[in-house]
């Protein structure tokens, strides 16, 4: 199998199906999908009963877990993945009928003495627009702490959302942290830690997912989800600070700003331990950002 689809899906009943048929569509065949229900109380399980009896050239694996969030899905499915590539495509999106194809050209045309965890192609509000900003050559070979900061006339060109393709005995070395209580970790806390080791991922500008914000998505949701899983929070940022030689003055501006984010809901014990600071500083920026707020 080359190429594992994986599809991570909560109450998507309604819209899922868009993606079925465009994995119908497939100009390249040696594919699966596996799917990880996250708990849905609507009849996504009922599809997936009739899906699984219809006659495709894709094998078509269902699975279902308690609520618990898409990083444990994604952990579920990297062990459950038959896959050389793992690709992640979200349950309210679908993807060109070339996708597929267009990932396994660019795959085997990396070179091989080269570090790389995969691939990533562009996201499309349509086949013929994206949001993203365009970088000039065919493609970019840069590591994924790179998306941060890399620009191009003044413009990051590396920082929207992507089609990511890993190779799936990489990301299986990558797995998310489980935090008890939490359901929500950003995926960046895997890729920054691939970079850190060294591995690079190259960048295309073609569009293969097409995509449309919902208003019960994970991005709709905004800075909510930070603040309702701390620890998860907490990690991805200190982490991505130390990967990035933060400074001292950096350090303390992400204490700042990330009390500040969680001060209406934790106190100075919890945000301090998610953010591994000291737990008097912590209390003296609330202290005085109260202060201030009179």
């Amino acid at each position: 199998m080359k190429i594992t689809v994986f599809t991570p899906t909560y109450n998507r009943a309604y819209i899922i199906e868009n993606l079925y048929r465009s994995l119908q569509r497939q100009t390249f065949k040696n594919f699966e999908w596996l799917v990880v229900d996250d708990g849905s109380s609507d009849n996504t399980e009922e599809l997936f009963d009739k899906w699984t009896a219809d006659i495709n050239f894709f094998s078509l694996r269902y699975y279902k877990q308690s609520n618990s969030g898409k990083c444990c899905a994604i952990n579920w499915a990297l062990d459950l993945a038959q896959g050389e590539l793992f690709f992640t495509v979200d349950s309210d999106d679908y993807l060109t009928d070339d996708a597929l194809e267009k990932i396994y050209k660019w795959e085997s045309s990396l070179p091989k003495e080269s570090k790389f965890c995969g691939i990533a192609g562009n996201l499309g509000i349509s086949e013929d627009v994206t949001l993203n900003a365009p970088f000039k050559d065919k493609y970019l070979d840069k590591n994924l702490l790179e998306r941060y900061t890399y620009q191009e006339n003044g413009k990051s060109v590396l920082g929207g959302e992507r089609a990511y393709v890993f190779y799936t005995d990489v990301h299986r070395r990558y797995k998310y942290p489980v935090f008890a209580g939490e359901k929500f970790m950003t995926e960046a806390v895997a890729w920054n830690r691939m970079a850190a080791d060294g591995y690079l991922m190259r960048f295309y500008k073609d569009i293969i997912w097409i995509y449309e914000y919902k208003e019960d998505g994970l991005t709709k949701s905004g800075n909510k989800l930070f603040v309702d899983n701390p620890r998860g929070y907490g990690l991805w940022l200190k982490e991505k600070l130390f990967y990035q030689n933060g400074t001292f003055l950096d350090k303390l501006k992400l204490y700042y700003t990330f009390t500040c984010d969680l001060s209406e809901k934790y106190d100075y014990h919890l945000i301090a331990e998610c953010i591994g600071a000291p737990k008097l500083l912590i209390k003296i920026i609330l202290e005085t950002r109260s202060l201030l707020k009179k």
